[in-house]
Formats: structure tokens, sequence, C-alpha cells
């Protein structure tokens, strides 16, 4: 069965106001976010794999979206945090728009299939302007959260 987004994200892994002043910044908070809930996860190590995967070329998918993902050794399970930055921030993504909202995601080392389903699932739903505009306009973490979870039931009910 595959992981829902609900599942790797909670409240307390989301920021809906990060300020960041650069792609490096920005990636080292997130791995910061990721450990919330995580008191095992070595963000440092989880800042590395981040870093990693951007420097093969940029995670910015698109309207405002980037993804960063890696694959990590001694992780146990998939594990994400969401951030909706304070600031528009320049992320040589895809479209050449700045990035506004970003999804990071962290899976074992092992876990190719598990990786791409959740990384597809995750694309799909942030090209969904209605989900964006939503996420965009909630508030705080629980809100973010409920959004995620209904997108998990629409992504269940398409599929």
């Amino acid at each position: 069965m595959t992981l829902q987004l609900h599942e790797l994200v909670s409240p307390e892994r989301i920021d809906c106001a990060l300020g960041a002043t650069s792609k490096k910044r920005l990636l080292e908070n997130l791995s910061t976010l990721m450990r919330a809930g995580n008191p095992q996860l070595d963000d440092h190590a989880a800042f590395q794999c981040l870093i990693e995967r951007e420097r093969l070329g940029s995670t910015g998918v698109g309207n405002g979206i980037a993804i960063p993902h890696g694959r990590m050794r001694g992780l146990d399970k998939a594990v994400g945090a969401f951030a909706i930055l304070k600031s528009d921030m320049d992320y040589d993504a895809i479209d050449n728009k700045p990035v506004k909202m970003v999804f990071a995601l962290l899976v074992p080392e092992n876990t190719t299939d598990e990786h791409l389903q959740l990384l597809s699932q995750i694309a799909r739903m942030m090209a969904d302007e209605g989900y964006r505009k939503r996420l965009l306009a909630a508030r705080t973490g629980d809100e973010v959260y409920a959004v995620l979870c209904d997108a998990d039931l629409e992504y269940q009910k398409a599929s």
C-alpha cells in the first residue's frame, strides 16, 4: 500500500511562513523541520542528501513549486516537510518562475518504487491549481495538514 501524504508530514513539520534567503538555507531549514517528531533523524545528513540531489539538477517543478528529495541511508521510513515561503525564491525551476511552496521528501536508501510513487503523487497534487490556492490560503500547520489530507482522499478516488 502506498503511503499517504498526510503520513509523511505532520502539523509540526509544516511552516507557513518560512524565511530563507538562499536555496542552501531553505534546504537546511527543511532538514531541521523534518526532524520534528523524528528525533532519530540526523538533520545534517538530511541536508547533505537534499543538497546532493539538488546538485544533479533543480527540483523546482514549476508553478511556484519545488520538491527537493532524496534517498537517505539509515532512514527506516519516508518523511516529509512542507513550507510556504515568506518571499518567493529564485530556484532555477523548469519554468524559470520563482518558488513559493516546497515539499521536501526523504525515503530510505533502498526504496526506489515508493520514492517514485510519492514524488508522482506530490507532483500531481501540486499541479492542481485549486490545491495550490488552498495551500497558499492556509495560515497554520493544521490548516495545511487538512488540505494534504483532502488531497489524499482525492488521490484515492482518482486511482
